[in-house]
């Protein structure tokens, strides 16, 4: 049993919650996930009739799965993916004027392919853009592509602002074909990944894409070690500061932190983390430098974390772990929308 001061969610108990707690030494991050692999696999066949959609879990670095699901916990039963059309804008024969002037001051376009659906009916494409206007955006633009007289072209609201050789270059960037819609949203990235992220989940339903009978599990590797804070401008640690970071850690460019990956990692499940892990840094020298970088001298880390920083100093092996939480597992098994 764990107690956390934390506000309650759908997918998060208040206060108390329970988790299966796994530290292993002597492990690198493959040992683990072959490890909770299996533990899961079994689990989830022993207390549920539904499949699992991969029994070696696919491994998702965090870029990737902003780039192509808009989130970190994405639903992998949902086959649509987000495809980034920035640079389509930039060019001379793309006379969307709202668009291109929003990427010519920096903002992004990204968008989502749906598979022949030019048959359905304009109120299907009018929900989903209420409901993006809804949801506090400005919408989403969109149009079909169709075929005619050998020339390809958009058909809907957007598509006359775009020629052939743009449609043609959309179709190759997205892997769209003839028939395929597709929904822009233009804006800064976080705003971006925000909508298109539940939009996919929006679609995906509307168009009864998703199989309620499977279990889609996914590693999310790769988080980078450090982010700027939006408001101060500063580096901060992104995910957990007591992690290993990779690469050669006697020879680590702390100039460029932005560019250090760390070896922490998620477990996911049909959009949901079931948990967080990473393997730990045992090394009170590296963790000085690392924290020198998030602005912490040798003393505030020795005031702040004396408790770890005495353990590691009489020596601790390599290790690393990961807690699923057995509160989330069973809303899964159970079938349930929340805990």
């Amino acid at each position: 049993p764990c107690f956390r001061d934390e506000d309650a969610r759908a997918d998060r108990s208040p206060g108390e919650f329970y988790q299966l707690d796994i530290e292993m030494s002597f492990v690198n991050q493959e040992d683990i996930f072959d490890t909770l692999e299996r533990l899961l696999s079994n689990v989830f066949k022993k207390f549920s009739a539904k499949k699992i959609l991969n029994e070696k879990f696919p491994k998702i670095s965090f870029f990737e799965s902003m780039l192509k699901y808009g989130t970190d916990k994405p639903d992998l039963r949902n086959p649509l993916e987000i495809c980034d059309l920035t640079k389509i804008f930039k060019r001379e024969d793309v006379k969307f004027e709202i668009f291109n002037k929003l990427v010519n001051n920096g903002s992004i376009v990204r968008a989502i392919v749906t598979k022949k659906t030019n048959n359905k009916p304009r109120s299907f494409f009018d929900n989903i853009n209420k409901w993006a206007k809804e949801e506090g955006s400005n919408g989403l633009a969109y149009f079909t592509l169709e075929k005619l007289n050998n020339k390809i072209y958009g058909k809907g609201p957007i598509g006359k602002f775009f020629s052939t050789d743009a449609c043609d270059e959309i179709m190759k960037i997205s892997n769209a074909e003839i028939g395929d819609s597709i929904f822009f949203a233009c804006g800064q990235k976080k705003e971006v990944e925000k909508l298109l992220s539940l939009a996919r989940d929006k679609i995906a339903k509307d168009l009864d894409l998703i199989d309620d009978k499977i279990f889609a599990f996914c590693w999310i590797i790769d988080y980078p070690m450090y982010e700027t804070d939006e408001k101060s401008g500063k580096i901060r640690f992104s995910h957990n500061p007591f992690s290993m970071p990779q690469g050669d850690i006697n020879n680590l460019n702390l100039d460029k932190p932005l560019d250090i990956k760390a070896y922490q990692y998620d477990i996911v499940c049909n959009g949901i983390e079931l948990s967080s892990g990473a393997i730990r840094n045992h090394i009170p020298d590296l963790m000085y430098k690392l924290f020198a970088v998030a602005g912490y001298d040798k003393k505030s880390v020795d005031e702040k974390f004396s408790g770890m920083i005495n353990a590691l100093s009489y020596g601790a092996p390599p290790h690393g772990g990961i807690a699923p939480g057995i509160d989330r597992i069973v809303m899964l098994l159970a079938d349930e929308k929340n805990i």
